[in-house]
C-alpha cells in the first residue's frame, strides 16, 4: 500500500522537507554546490551574509536530509558535494533564482506603490 503525502496535513512529514527547501540559505547551497564541490570556506564566500553557525547548522541538515555529502579529498579537505536526491533539487531552485532576478525591478516598484498608499492612509486618518 502506497503512502499518499501532502504539506498540507500537519502531521506529515513532508512539511519539514518543504520548509528546509524553502529557506534561502539551502537554496543558495544548493545553487553553489551544483557546479563543483566546495569547502566550508568556499560555500561562506559564496552565499554573501550567511554566517558560520547558520551555515553549519543548514550544512548538517542538508546532510542529514540526503541532499548533501561531506567528504574528505585526496589532498585531504573535506568538500560538501550533492547526492543524487540533492541534485534533484537544482533545477527547480535555479528557476526560482532566476525568477527572483528577472523580477527583482518589479518587486522593488510593487514595494515602494504599497509603501506609498500606506503612507498616505496613515497621514490621511
Amino acid at each position: 500500500m502506497t503512502r499518499e503525502w501532502t504539506v498540507f496535513s500537519a502531521q506529515c512529514p513532508s512539511r519539514q522537507s518543504l520548509a528546509r527547501i524553502a529557506n534561502k540559505w539551502t537554496a543558495m547551497i544548493i545553487i553553489l554546490l551544483h557546479e563543483q564541490p566546495l569547502r566550508f570556506g568556499e560555500l561562506h564566500r559564496g552565499a554573501d551574509g550567511i554566517t558560520k553557525k547558520v551555515l553549519a547548522d543548514t550544512l548538517r541538515a542538508l546532510e542529514r536530509d540526503g541532499m548533501i555529502d561531506h567528504a574528505t579529498h585526496s589532498d585531504g579537505h573535506g568538500r560538501y558535494e550533492l547526492t543524487e536526491l540533492g541534485r534533484t533539487l537544482h533545477e527547480p531552485l535555479r528557476a526560482l533564482q532566476v525568477w527572483a532576478e528577472s523580477h527583482v525591478e518589479d518587486v522593488l516598484d510593487a514595494q515602494d506603490r504599497y509603501d506609498t498608499a500606506a503612507d498616505e492612509q496613515t497621514l490621511g486618518h
